[in-house]
């Protein structure tokens, strides 16, 4: 594929991940910080953030699972999650923590099982739209082209 096609793909495919509710403000704040000298600081964030989300998840299945729920636990490990999700500009994540937060401030076991299953569910579906921002972004590299900046008209 032509370098400026798979530019065009870029710029499209990244509009719909902020018109979708994907993404929010932040990511871009978050390119910004990558240059020359860390040409890979977006992706080694984002990898991070689904490493430390994977175990976060997994605590918070064991934590959902015990006989006495400790919500303030669950509550922490929430407000962590909910934090790096904002921090990288998953929106849809850090909107998912939210409400999960909202069953734990009432103690509702019910509710955090279902929060706990739609913040996996959210956090699978932006991992995978990651994955192919950023193989988007390798072709581009690998064709010899740079990666363009994103403007959004909204």
């Amino acid at each position: 594929m032509e370098l400026v096609q798979i530019q065009r793909r870029l710029v499209d495919y990244t509009k719909s991940l902020f018109m979708e509710g994907f993404l929010d403000a932040q990511f871009l704040q978050l390119q910004q910080l990558q240059d020359d000298s860390n040409p890979d600081f977006v992706f080694e964030v984002v990898s991070l953030f689904f490493e430390d989300s994977e175990k976060l998840l997994n605590e918070l299945t064991i934590a959902l699972d015990q006989p006495n729920v400790d919500f303030k636990k669950i509550d922490s490990h929430v407000h962590q999650l909910k934090g790096s999700s904002s921090s990288i500009g998953a929106q849809r994540v850090k909107n998912a923590c939210i409400a999960f937060r909202n069953y734990c401030d009432v103690q509702n076991i019910e509710g955090c099982l279902t929060c706990l299953q739609q913040v996996k569910q959210e956090c699978y579906l932006v991992k995978n739209k990651f994955e192919t921002l950023f193989r988007l972004e390798q072709q581009i590299m690998a064709s010899g082209g740079s990666v363009p900046t994103i403007e959004l008209g909204f």
